[in-house]
């Protein structure tokens, strides 16, 4: 009998140590910042995509110069009162607020690192 529990003892170890470590690699990638920062224009796009997990993506047009090329900026949106802001200033200059986590593994949290966390309506006016 004692074969037998130290059988199961090695089959839940190997279960349970690479999935503790799986979920404590995933809280940590979650929670340390990387970087953060604020990026200024207008959005072009927030969808709700995903096969299985749903998440908010979004893309913001980041405009220097008047006629120059507009370069894009790509970001997830977790919150729901954020991507209630974001849509409420379709259209207006907006300033995001993000923070950038690297490694996430998996796009369950969002296709992008860069996750925004407010949304500022930018006033042009001097």
């Amino acid at each position: 009998m004692s074969a037998f529990k130290h059988f199961l003892k090695g089959c839940l170890l190997l279960i349970v140590l690479p999935a503790g470590l799986f979920i404590l690699y995933t809280w940590g990638s979650l929670n340390w910042v990387y970087s953060d920062g604020e990026r200024i224009g207008y959005v072009q796009k927030l969808a709700h995509k995903g096969w299985i997990c749903k998440t908010w993506e979004g893309e913001l047009v980041l405009v220097t110069v008047p006629g120059t090329q507009a370069e894009k900026f790509y970001f997830t949106v977790r919150d729901h009162a954020v991507i209630q802001k974001v849509n409420q200033l379709a259209g207006e200059r907006v300033r995001l607020l993000y923070k950038e986590h690297k490694g996430v593994p998996s796009s369950c949290f969002g296709e992008t690192s860069h996750y925004v966390y407010d949304a500022q309506k930018v006033d042009d006016e001097k």
